[in-house]
């Protein structure tokens, strides 16, 4: 089989950029004949017509539609690849960045990260917008430029995703409560008043599932949407908060945490981002500074 013909994809991007075979021949360079033969030969490669006659104009087909993303994308990454490596004057750097994570995380990892943020580039602002979902839409639509969380199967599958840390969970109560001493045991656990964490309001998750083949059941008494609301919670009352132990750090000072009598996988963190901001600089520093701030 022959490997295909990848100038074929500036053309693509062109012509579905233009949705005009002339146009696109303007913008190239090349004679109307000339983008004609080459729109032959992009329809011969895919299988696809890719643009169809449409009263006097042209108009994409569905297969072209999936395409012009993708596309784009692959022609803007190699242009970047091709480019000389323009040199970052972070001192100089002017910009906002969006970044769509959990409260818990910012109020982590957020003093170390804004620190180095304005240290090395003063003119750079972070805005921290919440993330009531798993939606990539605005990753997608560029607005949002980061986003933190575990990496789910709804996640769209031409996002970027590295790894930030491990975090596992654990119970916290406020202190002086009686689970702060003796020994911890699934029964003793499972008997206590429980806050359960879901942004969809469900009542059930993975420690629930952990504990049925154990022939327990959490007494589950109220719902929230976030680890540092259960803390809260927890903190002014007997409740019981199972939360992530790295995620929650600086929130459950002053609380005693208990490691989860049962067996409970662990979860990855993953910092997540579009690749067409793969290649930029100031976005590749900004999650170089992300990272840094995890590890430590």
């Amino acid at each position: 089989m022959s490997k295909p013909d990848l100038n074929l994809l500036v053309t693509l991007d062109v012509l579905l950029a233009e949705g005009s075979v002339a146009r696109a021949a303007r913008r190239l360079q090349l004679s109307p004949s000339a983008m004609s033969r080459a729109l032959a030969r992009l329809r011969a490669t895919t299988g696809d017509p890719l643009l169809v006659r449409a009263g006097r104009g042209l108009v994409p087909t569905p297969r072209a539609l999936e395409l012009r993303e993708r596309v784009s994308a692959l022609v803007r990454d190699g242009e970047a690849v091709l480019r000389p490596a323009e040199k970052l004057d972070l001192k100089q750097l002017v910009r906002t960045f969006m970044l769509r994570t959990s409260e818990g995380f910012v109020e982590n990892f957020g003093p170390d990260l804004i620190a180095r943020v304005a240290a090395e580039a003063p003119g750079v602002r972070l805005c921290f917008v919440q993330k009531p979902d798993k939606d990539s839409a605005p990753l997608r639509d560029a607005t949002v430029d980061l986003e933190t969380g575990v990496v789910g199967e709804t996640m769209a599958p031409e996002l970027r995703a590295q790894a930030l840390f491990r975090d596992r969970f654990i119970g916290v109560v406020r202190k002086g409560h009686p689970l702060g001493k003796g020994r911890m045991t699934p029964a003793r656990y499972a008997a206590g008043r429980h806050i359960a964490v879901s942004r969809r309001g469900l009542d059930r998750g993975p420690i629930d599932e952990a504990l049925k083949p154990l022939g327990l059941e959490r007494r589950i008494v109220t719902i929230v949407g976030g680890f540092s609301t259960a803390l809260a919670l927890a903190r002014g009352s007997d409740l019981i908060a199972s939360v992530p132990e790295r995620h929650s750090g600086n929130l459950r000072a002053g609380m005693h945490s208990f490691a989860l009598p049962f067996s409970l996988p662990k979860i990855t963190v993953s910092l997540l981002w579009h690749p067409r901001l793969d290649a930029d600089p100031a976005h590749r520093w900004l999650r170089g500074c992300v990272r840094d701030a995890c590890a430590a």
